[in-house]
């Protein structure tokens, strides 16, 4: 199972639909392990909440099953990292993935996206994600 990261960016507008929304229908149906950490789920709760979500049943139920999939795997040792200079808070994916040995981060987020890569660690956008795997 391939061990992924996803951006905030990438988590918040799978609510929309489109590429998004295949990642997180890939992680739901076990075909994706989501690696996570406790900043990176506050991050996602603190961006849910400013846009309105925290009532909403969608969110509970997506909290809930973030607590009980299967298909995810926490850490709460992250190695401090600084290659994100532009935006500092994007360190946190990466240092999550290094923690985890996650194969991929997934973003919208130009910072990161330019990485391409780090110490093994593919660092695409959903199209380039899915374009370069096909799922069954």
């Amino acid at each position: 199972m391939i061990k992924t990261v996803l951006d905030t960016n990438i988590f918040v507008s799978s609510f929309f639909g489109g590429n998004p929304r295949k990642i997180i229908d890939l992680w739901a149906n076990g075909k994706l392990k989501l690696c996570l950490s406790r900043f990176i789920v506050d991050e996602y709760v603190e961006v849910l909440e400013r846009l309105g979500l925290q009532n909403e049943q969608e969110l509970k139920d997506l909290l809930n099953l973030l607590g009980k999939s299967e298909n995810i795997i926490f850490t709460s040792k992250v190695p401090t990292v600084n290659i994100v200079d532009q935006d500092p808070d994007d360190n946190k994916f990466i240092e999550c993935a290094l923690a985890l040995n996650a194969q991929y981060i997934i973003s919208g987020d130009n910072h990161l996206i330019s990485l391409q890569d780090y110490m093994g660690i593919k660092i695409n956008t959903p199209k380039e994600f899915l374009d370069y795997y096909q799922f069954p």
